[in-house]
This record gives structure tokens, sequence and C-alpha cells, in this order.
């Protein structure tokens, strides 16, 4: 399954606007240890990113495609810079506070119930 070129072009856009260059970065392509059978075990499909400048690592394996693990691996690292260097909150993040908040508000509902 190819990435659409206009996906590409947004991560570009997106690691531009972040200030990170395709030259900070150290890639490396590992064996993964994920499900594929033997073709995971023959092909070093998984991607390892390290961001020089920063010193923050990312490691991708979800796909057995080692161009799709690229793709992703590159998103991955420009949430990580955000979050950390511009202390930016991701998309993710934000819902994982909203989840977080709703179930605190249901532990104090479940516990009123239980008081009276």
């Amino acid at each position: 399954m190819p990435i659409k070129p206009e996906k590409i072009k947004a991560l570009k856009e997106e690691m531009e606007r972040l200030n990170i260059n395709d030259l900070d970065l150290k890639e490396e392509f590992i064996l993964s240890s994920s499900k594929g059978g033997q073709k995971v075990n023959k092909t070093s499909s998984s991607v390892f990113l390290l961001h020089i400048p920063s010193n923050i690592s990312v490691k991708y394996t979800k796909s057995r495609s080692r161009e799709l693990n690229r793709y992703y691996a590159r998103k991955l690292l420009c949430e990580k810079i955000q979050e950390q260097v511009f202390s930016e909150k991701t998309d993710k993040q934000k819902k994982l506070e909203k989840k977080k908040k709703q179930k605190k508000r249901r532990k104090r509902k479940t516990q009123k119930k239980l008081e009276e």
C-alpha cells in the first residue's frame, strides 16, 4: 500500500516547520520482532530514527513494508519533537487527556452513589 503524495508533502512541510533536516537524522533498518512469519525474519523492515541535535530516537515496526515504517517513524519523530522541544500538545495527547478527565468524573459519580 503506497503512501499518497499529499501525505508525503504534508510530512515534509511539518518537518520543515519543526526544523528537522534529513541530514540531521540517523536512519537504520533493523530486523523487526513482530508478526509476519518468515518475511519478517529475513528482511530488515523495522526503522530506527535518531534526531542527532535533540537526541530523540524512534523505533517503528507496525508494518511489514519498509516505506510505510519510514513514513510513520518520521511522523512519530515529528510528534515527539513537537512535544518535547516546543512544548506543544499533539492531537493524540489531547484525546488521552480528555479520556482521563472523563474517567475521573465517572469515578467521582460512582463514589458519590456508593456513599449515599
